[in-house]
């Protein structure tokens, strides 16, 4: 499916005050705007239009935008965060979506991130992890697969979303911690060496993929599979468990 656009919200001026578990220190706030920028700039070479939004200081995470919304072809399906602290965050991404998808809510008692939510072509693979339940995901995949996709839930270990430990190259190779290479074992996945699990979240986007920068086993894997890559400073949002995939929502 070819990309064309991407909506992203600037880190706010409290970006620190937000969630984290990385034990990595304080980001810097001055930095994380730069690269966040550099991302803006990734995202235009892939060939995507980005949509910038400042972010909003009542929700410090508002940047880790993609948690709060999975698209389809004809939905926007509104998650329910599992850190109760992020749920404001949705309104103004369903206001949005309501122009051009049908809005539809993930329900208490159901929990789900969008980070949890990996598409691979006609199939939605759904974490079940501390933000993400059973029951959130059970109904994502009823809604999903009303529109023809197929679902697989897959338990998350180690790492805080799906996608922050799984990329999918393309529709045959994947990069993942070795968690999800045994809970996977049909799928093609290369684990990198430990101290570069970090990069197993990159972003695909149409020929190219976005990695982070300082993980050359993975940059030097996607290239020998034929793939653009582009690397992407992402040091301060680590800090904050973020990664390349959670900083947008692309269509």
């Amino acid at each position: 499916m070819q990309l064309t656009h991407a909506l992203v919200r600037r880190p706010t001026s409290n970006f620190a005050a937000g969630l984290t578990t990385a034990n990595l220190g304080s980001p810097d706030y001055t930095l994380a705007l730069a690269q966040h920028q550099a991302y803006c700039t990734a995202l235009r070479q892939a060939g995507l239009q980005v949509i910038e939004w400042e972010g909003d200081a009542q929700y410090p995470d508002s940047c880790f935008v993609e948690d709060t919304v999975v698209l389809t072809p004809h939905m926007a399906i509104i998650t329910r965060p599992g850190a109760a602290s992020r749920r404001g965050e949705t309104l103004a991404i369903a206001n949005y979506f309501a122009a051009f998808r049908q809005i539809v809510h993930i329900e208490a008692p159901g929990t789900l991130d969008g980070g949890d939510v990996l598409q691979v072509g006609h199939t939605f693979f759904i974490g079940l992890s501390e933000r993400t339940n059973e029951a959130g995901a059970r109904q994502l995949a009823e809604l999903v697969q009303r529109e023809g996709f197929h679902t697989r839930l897959v338990p998350v270990h180690g790492v805080l979303h799906l996608k922050t430990g799984l990329t999918a190259i393309d529709t045959r190779h994947f990069v993942g911690t070795s968690w999800f290479a045994e809970q996977l074992p049909d799928l093609e996945v290369f684990v990198p060496p430990q101290e570069e699990w970090y990069a197993a979240n990159s972003l695909p986007i149409n020929d190219w993929l976005l990695v982070p920068s300082g993980f050359p086993s993975v940059r030097n894997f996607v290239t020998r599979l034929g793939k653009k890559t582009i690397e992407v400073p992402m040091s301060e949002f680590q800090k904050m468990d973020g990664g390349l995939t959670c900083l947008s929502l692309r269509w």
